[in-house]
């Protein structure tokens, strides 16, 4: 069997960034580590409690972290940052306020910025999120991964890939279920691919998602 390698730790210094950037002593570094995990735990939590869509994404793309040591800098990029304003208009303050509170930063200040993204169906959590909430709605799979497609070409991809893994449709034993569109080269290391993988839990069981999608060769 090849060995199937995630492709955006594959690809770190050559098409794709780090999430987080700050520096800190080796005996340090497990704290920034898991202060990190817990600020993106406590947007999510908040972006899900405080987000009303019929659909129910969050459309969180991802959650950029930069610490100085004075400041710790959060980037939300996200899908579909208007429903989020909307509901809330003092959103981004009452997060700011909740984190301030969790990690009580006496000598640091914590900025928080929303970046609306471009092509929100172009980004595989945003995608994982939609076919997530079809499966829990007991729409059958391969509809959803049709679906996910389509809108993926609008977002004019160069080529997506989505499997999904369990008890699919409830049948007793579980299974792996694929679909590929276009070209998805994960060998080619300067090939652009955005990855993600995100677990469901449905009323037969917890179900895996994992997308690819091939953005464009550097």
């Amino acid at each position: 069997m090849g060995q199937k390698i995630n492709p955006l730790g594959f690809r770190l210094g050559t098409t794709q960034g780090h999430h987080s950037l700050w520096f800190s002593q080796p005996k340090n570094y497990s704290e920034g580590l898991q202060e990190d995990k817990k600020i993106r735990d406590c947007i999510k939590n908040y972006v899900q409690k405080n987000m009303r869509t019929s659909s129910g994404i969050e459309g969180i793309a991802r959650i950029e972290i930069q610490k100085r040591i004075d400041l710790i800098q959060v980037i939300i990029f996200m899908g579909f940052p208007k429903l989020l304003i909307e509901s809330r208009p003092r959103g981004i303050e009452e997060l700011q306020m909740t984190l301030q509170k969790e990690f009580n930063c006496v000598n640091r200040k914590l900025n928080i910025a929303v970046t609306r993204i471009a092509k929100p169906y172009g980004n595989p959590n945003i995608l994982a999120e939609f076919i997530a909430g079809q499966l829990k709605n007991r729409v059958s799979f391969r509809k959803a991964m049709k679906k996910a497609i389509e809108l993926t070409e609008q977002a004019d991809t160069k080529g997506i890939q989505i499997q999904i893994a369990g008890r699919i449709d409830g049948k007793e034993i579980a299974r792996v279920e694929w679909i590929r569109e276009g070209r998805v080269p994960l060998q080619t290391i300067r090939a652009k691919i955005d990855y993600c993988s995100y677990t469901v839990r449905t009323i037969y069981g917890i179900l895996g998602i994992k997308i690819w999608i091939f953005l464009d060769a550097e």
